[in-house]
């Protein structure tokens, strides 16, 4: 049947087709765990006292104290806002087809056939730090919580340092996985 095109198959994509949809702003399983951060914090802040001892100087030893109420509030706002910001804002900036990202080997990442995966990428891993800080922040409540149980109050520094160096691990992980992402072509 001469006239009649031919369909033929192939894997790459057509020119028209649709882009995939952007990220969310905030992924949904980091939205529970924002939600399961502030039912702990507000969980465990029932155990604090009226007066919240919530400043430790380097040897646990407590320096500054806040009502109970103010404290929680502050915890409940750091835990739930900084995490969101951390996600919200760069990936809602990353959707924008004139937002400067600045990556290395940023004109093959930022080619217009890879610029969609690049922002899933970047928007996935701001959610994997905006995890490690609401886990670091749950595990200083914690100790916060612990300290007040003692009289006078008084901080575990070892405890305290340990979690500070776990965290600092992971976000140096982080920032190298984010980076060898980057640096390598493939």
């Amino acid at each position: 049947m001469a006239g009649r095109p031919v369909l033929t198959l192939t894997s790459a994509p057509a020119m028209n087709e649709p882009t995939p949809p952007p990220p969310p702003a905030v992924p949904a399983p980091l939205l529970v765990l924002i939600v399961c951060a502030l039912a702990f914090i507000w969980g465990t802040g029932r155990e604090l006292p009226q007066l919240v001892a919530s400043h430790f100087d380097g040897a646990g030893v407590a320096n500054g104290h806040m009502p109970r109420g103010p404290y929680l509030t502050l915890m409940l706002i750091i835990t739930g806002v900084v995490p969101l910001l951390t996600v919200a804002l760069p990936t809602l900036a990353l959707r924008s087809a004139t937002a400067r990202i600045n990556v290395p080997n940023r004109s093959y990442w930022l080619a217009a056939e890879r610029r969609a995966d690049t922002v899933r990428f970047l928007a996935r891993q701001m959610a994997v730090f905006a995890a490690l800080v609401i886990v670091f922040l749950c595990y200083v409540q914690w100790l916060v919580v612990r300290a007040n149980a003692s009289q006078p109050p008084a901080m575990n520094s070892q405890a305290f340092l340990t979690g500070l160096a776990v965290f600092l691990v992971c976000t140096f992980s982080w920032v190298l996985r984010v980076v060898r992402r980057f640096t390598r072509l493939p």
